[in-house]
């Protein structure tokens, strides 16, 4: 779970998101949920206790707007239904649970504020713990976009089957055969984590190859000397390598060597999205989880 907090500060040319407070809580509902199919009691609590400790902070901040919105574990849980009500009820927070295609499209509404050519073509990969979201956009409009049950808890979980890899194989295959050479646009906590590893600097593309070099090197520490000596989050060391994993696999499917990587992901879109619904030019603070 994250709280992003921030101002929107219009500019000449477009606005800039600029991050007040970050918050991170590593609840992982889906571990229960790929290997169960419903979120526990426990995960269910966890959940109300962070979400009141969010709603304390968006006060202090004096937040104007805030948006909350669950993603793949919530959308598979045989029990949301129950769980929405209750967690709303006791942490003063509504969940909007959004599907696959909102997601990619909050997420690719930032493209308007990154420091890239809008004349190209560029194929979003976000990879979270529970859902992959591939958009194809065109010209700054979105062309196809589609949301695959792969992601890092998934394979950590051995859920994620090989099916799924088929369908994503067709779905770039399709895309290749209508537009040729894609640029990839990578976002996500584990591509960023990738891409700081690499020492790359901001507005850099990150290759394959880097990829695959900080992927091995990663991989020959132990998960405990990930923490230690490499300085991951523990809710990180164990997710980046199947995150890295799945990077390489869509880009080599799509014909992509390398990716930009904005530092950007779905808090960022919601917050972009409530910018241009609410207000569209004054500066203002807005929350998004």
């Amino acid at each position: 779970m994250r709280l992003l907090i921030g101002d929107v500060v219009e500019r000449d040319d477009h606005p800039v998101i600029k991050k007040t407070s970050l918050v991170r809580v590593p609840i992982r509902l889906g571990a229960d949920v790929f290997d169960s199919g419903a979120i526990s009691a426990a995960k269910r609590d966890q959940l109300i206790k962070s979400l009141k400790a969010f709603r304390l902070l968006t006060e202090v901040y004096g937040v104007h707007y805030l948006r909350c919105c669950a993603t793949s574990a919530m959308r598979e849980a045989t029990n949301s239904a129950e769980v929405l009500a209750r967690v709303e009820m006791e942490s003063g927070v509504h969940i909007e649970m959004i599907d696959g295609r909102t997601e990619a499209d909050l997420i690719m509404s930032t493209f308007w504020t990154q420091d890239l050519l809008k004349d190209r073509s560029y194929l979003y990969i976000d990879v979270g713990g529970g859902s992959t979201e591939l958009t194809w956009i065109e010209r700054g409009h979105r062309k196809r976009s589609a949301s695959f049950p792969l992601g890092t808890v998934r394979m950590l979980k051995h859920k994620v089957d090989e099916s799924v890899w088929t369908e994503i194989d067709a779905f770039l295959g399709e895309l290749r055969a209508q537009h040729g050479q894609l640029t990839g646009i990578g976002t996500g906590g584990n591509i960023n984590r990738i891409f700081k590893e690499n020492k790359n600097s901001y507005g850099e593309p990150l290759s394959s190859t880097d990829i695959r070099k900080q992927r091995e090197r990663i991989a020959a520490y132990s998960l405990e000397d990930r923490v230690k000596k490499l300085r991951l989050r523990p809710d990180r060391a164990d997710v980046i390598i199947p995150a890295a994993d799945i990077f390489l696999r869509v880009m080599e499917a799509a014909g992509i060597e390398e990716v930009f990587v904005p530092k950007v992901g779905l808090a960022d879109g919601i917050i972009f999205e409530l910018y241009t619904k609410q207000y569209g030019g004054a500066r203002y603070a807005a929350g998004a989880v």
